[in-house]
C-alpha cells in the first residue's frame, strides 16, 4: 500500500505560476478581437417601462443569490470541521480562491457558454465578457444569480480532494469546471440546449441544480480522488479503512446549518420571479427534504452502529438538500419526505461503499453531491405532480410516473442524469490526468504528514496552539 502510495507523488519544476497571466493575456486578446456592439439596457430604464413587476423581481433574485453565495462559507467550514487542524487555513483560501476566481472566469467565457446564442443544441456562442449586448440589467442579474451556482459547483471537489492536493490544482480545476464543465452541461439543460427537447415527457429538467450544480461538483470530485489516490494512512496494511476524524464537529455543523439556510435562496430563488408563488411550495419541500435527510442517515447510524453518528447526520441533511434541488417545485410535501428519506440512507451506505473500494474523499463530497445529486434527477420522473410547468406560466406541466405520467419523464431525467455523469467524469479524470503529467497534483508525503497550512502557505489555522505531526 505504502509503495502505491508514493507512486502517486510527483516532484516538478512545473512553473504553474506562468499559466495564470498567460490565460489573463489570452482573455483580453480574445476581448479585444471582440466586435464593439452597443449595449442593450444598462440603466433599466426601457426594462422598467415594459414590465414594472420587474423591481420585485429583481430585488428577489438578488437576495436569493445573496443566500446563495453565504453556502461559501457553509462549504468552508464543512470542509474545515471534517478536515484536520492541520489543513484547514488550505480549505478556507481554496473555498475563497474558487469562487474569485469562478466569477472572473465565469464572466470572460462560462456565462456565454452557458447562456448566449446556441449552437446546434450543444454551446452557447454570444455574451463574451458580458459587454455589448449583454451589457443589461437583466443579463447581470442573470449573470450573478448563476455565478454562485457556479462557483457551488467549483466548490465541491475540494472536499472530495482535501488534505493532500497541491495548491496550483485548485486553481486550474476550478477555472476548468467554471469555464467548460459546469457551462457547457448547464447549456444543454437551462440554456434551450439539446438535453431540454428530449422526446420524452417535456425534456429533461432539473429546477434548481441537482445535476447541473450537484452530480457535475460530486463527480468531478471522483475523478479527482481517483487520480490522487487515497490519504496516507487511510488503510492498513490489510487495505481495511481506518477513520480520520476531523478536527471539528462545530465547524462542520455550522457549515451544515449555513447550507440549510443558503438552500432557501438555491431552491426558491430558482423561479426567478418574486410573483410566482409557488415559492411557498419550493421553501417547505426544501426544508423538508433536509430534515428527512438527516433524520434518515442519524436513524440508521444509530440502528446499525448502536451510536447515532453525528458527522452522517450531517452530511444526511446535506443530501437531502442535494435530492430535493431538482424535483422541488414539482412535489408534493410527502415525497419531499421521501426524497430526503431516501437521500438520508444513500449517502450513508455510498460513504461505506467508497471506502471499501479505496475511493477517499475526507467530506463525503461524492456520496451527497454525485449520488444524491443523481436520485434527485431521477425523483422528478416518479414524484413530480403535473401541477407546475417549466418555470413560466403556460409552459407544459411535469409529471411523473406515480401521478400517471408514464415512463416518458424518467426516461428523460435518466438520459440527463448519465449524461452529467459521462461528461462530467470524462472532463473532469482528463483535467486531473494533465495536471498530474505536467506537474503532479499530490503533495509529497513529508508534506502532507507536516499539513498543507505550513508548506503550501507558511501559516496555521491556530497559531495559539502547539503545532504536532500528524502521521494518521
Amino acid at each position: 500500500m505504502k509503495g502505491k502510495f508514493l507512486n502517486k507523488q510527483k516532484n516538478s519544476h512545473f512553473r504553474w505560476e506562468l499559466v495564470l497571466p498567460a490565460v489573463a493575456v489570452l482573455l483580453v486578446f480574445i476581448l479585444l478581437l471582440a466586435a464593439p456592439v452597443l449595449a442593450a439596457d444598462p440603466t433599466g430604464a426601457e426594462t422598467l417601462k415594459s414590465d414594472p413587476k420587474a423591481p420585485a423581481n429583481y430585488v428577489w433574485v438578488l437576495v436569493t443569490a445573496f443566500l446563495v453565495f453565504l453556502m461559501q462559507a457553509g462549504f468552508a467550514m464543512l470542509e474545515g470541521g471534517f478536515c484536520r487542524s492541520k489543513n484547514t487555513a488550505n480549505l478556507m483560501l481554496k473555498n475563497l480562491m474558487d469562487f474569485a476566481i469562478c466569477s472572473l472566469v465565469f464572466m470572460a467565457i462560462g456565462f456565454a457558454f452557458m447562456f448566449g446564442a446556441d449552437k446546434g443544441g450543444f454551446i452557447g456562442t454570444t455574451g463574451w465578457f458580458l459587454h455589448g449586448e449583454e451589457y443589461d440589467v437583466g443579463r447581470y442579474l442573470l449573470y450573478l444569480f448563476q455565478v454562485v451556482f457556479a462557483g457551488t459547483a467549483a466548490t465541491i471537489v475540494s472536499g472530495a480532494v482535501a488534505e493532500r492536493t497541491k495548491w496550483p490544482a485548485y486553481f486550474i480545476y476550478s477555472i476548468v469546471v467554471s469555464a467548460i464543465i459546469y457551462p457547457i452541461y448547464g447549456h444543454w439543460v437551462w440554456g434551450t440546449g439539446w438535453l431540454s427537447h428530449l422526446p420524452f415527457g417535456v425534456g429533461h429538467v432539473d429546477f434548481a441544480g441537482s445535476g447541473v450544480v450537484h452530480t457535475i461538483g460530486g463527480v468531478v470530485g471522483l475523478a479527482g480522488a481517483l487520480v490522487l489516490g487515497p490519504r496516507f494512512g487511510k488503510y492498513d496494511s490489510q487495505g481495511k479503512p481506518r477513520a480520520i476524524p476531523g478536527h471539528s464537529i462545530s465547524l462542520a455543523a455550522l457549515g451544515c446549518f449555513l447550507l440549510w439556510f443558503g438552500w432557501f435562496g438555491f431552491n426558491p430563488g430558482s423561479t426567478l420571479s418574486a410573483h410566482e408563488l409557488r415559492i411557498s411550495v419550493i421553501a417547505v419541500n426544501t426544508n423538508l427534504g433536509a430534515a428527512a435527510g438527516a433524520f434518515a442517515a442519524m436513524l440508521y447510524t444509530w440502528i446499525k452502529a448502536k451510536k447515532p453518528d453525528v458527522g452522517m447526520a450531517i452530511n444526511g441533511a446535506i443530501a437531502g438538500l442535494v435530492a430535493i434541488t431538482a424535483p422541488c417545485a414539482w412535489v408534493e410535501a410527502w415525497a419531499a419526505v421521501v426524497i430526503g428519506l431516501i437521500a438520508g440512507v444513500l449517502v450513508v451506505l455510498s460513504v461505506y461503499f467508497f471506502d471499501r473500494i479505496h475511493v477517499d474523499d475526507p467530506v463525503g463530497a461524492i456520496s451527497v453531491h454525485a449520488v444524491n445529486g443523481v436520485w434527485g434527477l431521477l425523483s422528478v420522473g416518479l414524484f413530480a405532480d403535473g401541477t407546475y410547468g417549466l418555470y413560466v406560466t403556460g409552459a407544459p406541466h411535469v409529471v411523473g410516473l406515480f401521478y400517471g405520467g408514464g415512463f416518458g419523464q424518467l426516461a428523460a431525467q435518466f438520459i440527463g442524469a448519465v449524461v452529467c455523469v459521462a461528461w462530467a467524469f470524462a472532463l473532469g479524470y482528463l483535467t486531473f490526468k494533465i495536471m498530474d503529467a505536467i506537474f503532479g497534483v499530490r503533495v509529497p508525503l513529508e508534506e502532507e504528514v507536516q499539513g498543507l497550512d505550513l508548506v503550501e502557505h507558511a501559516t496555521t489555522a491556530y497559531p495559539d496552539f502547539a503545532q504536532r505531526r500528524l502521521v494518521g
